[in-house]
């Protein structure tokens, strides 16, 4: 099946199945025309694919075998250099599109900067929206545009989705009190661990939207991102609590973004593509239907 708004970029190194038998269906937005610092999540999704070349399709801790799976990629959208609001409209229409064709499968985007993150939220709709993020991302408006990357958590919360945030130890004061006034619960890096990720999420209502800003990871983990930060989290405690979220909530989709890069073999695409192996081999493994 083709999409309007699409094109074929790099594969991952899975054997790919059509949309129509998919249970996971990967799109790449590669977007960063509202970078405020280091530019370069325009090729995040090519560099994540490429990225799983150096992966084994068997994942341990699961005895799942990716390979077995159907998984499909429906490549890159096309994105309109400069202007957020026109390719988040396009990235709605094509997971709109993507859910029509296969009202079963997992969408899971690959970015591309975090403003993209509100198109598979818009057109799916979850009723909560759980977030790995150095950054808050309440601002109403960065560089004198609403749709900036670090406004993309507030323009989520005006859906009306419940939000929570983790991994935080950036922010100003209107966005903290932003999160107040809307009952907004983040929790800082310093604070963070598995048993409080549970307590915050275990009354969130279903289905959940998951995304994960790589810069939520310490920067020595993942140093090609926009806006890197010292301080931040490990890979076992992140995977640790999606495992959790996984076995105890339904989740409609999840994103890997804020990958940015410049070369073959990134180090920091390359724990997004074991993120990326990870979340598929765990919802397998664990997700709920």
């Amino acid at each position: 099946m083709e999409f309007f708004y699409t094109y074929k970029s790099i594969e991952t190194a899975l054997p790919l199945v059509d949309v129509e038998n998919a249970k996971f269906a990967i799109l790449g937005i590669p977007f960063d025309g509202t970078t405020s610092y280091k530019p370069g999540a325009r090729f995040g999704p090519t560099l994540i694919r490429q990225g799983t070349v150096n992966l084994e399709s068997y994942i341990l801790d699961y005895d799942i075998d990716l390979a077995e799976l159907n998984i499909a990629d429906i490549g890159d959208l096309e994105v309109v250099a400069g202007n957020p609001l026109q390719t988040v409209k396009m990235g709605i229409e094509t997971i709109r599109e993507l859910k029509e064709a296969n009202p079963n499968v997992i969408p899971i985007i690959l970015g591309g900067e975090h403003s993209m993150t509100y198109a598979p939220v818009k057109a799916l709709m979850p009723k909560s929206y759980v977030v790995f993020d150095a950054h808050l991302d309440l601002r109403d408006e960065y560089e004198s545009n609403p749709w900036n990357h670090a406004c993309v958590a507030r323009r989520i919360s005006e859906l009306g989705v419940e939000i929570a945030e983790f991994g935080i130890r950036s922010g100003i004061r209107e966005e903290v009190e932003y999160a107040k006034e809307k009952g907004i619960t983040w929790v800082h890096a310093r604070e963070y661990s598995v048993e409080r990720f549970k307590e915050v999420v275990k009354d969130l209502p279903e289905p959940v939207y998951v995304s994960i800003d790589i810069d939520a990871f310490d920067l020595s983990m993942v140093p090609s991102t926009g806006t890197p930060e010292a301080g931040g989290l490990r890979f076992w405690e992140v995977i640790e609590a999606l495992e959790w979220l996984v076995k105890n909530k339904r989740i409609v989709g999840f994103d890997i973004m804020e990958v940015a890069g410049m070369e073959i073999g990134d180090v920091t695409a390359l724990t997004g593509a074991k993120l990326l192996f990870y979340f598929i081999g765990m919802m397998e493994k664990f997700g709920k239907p």
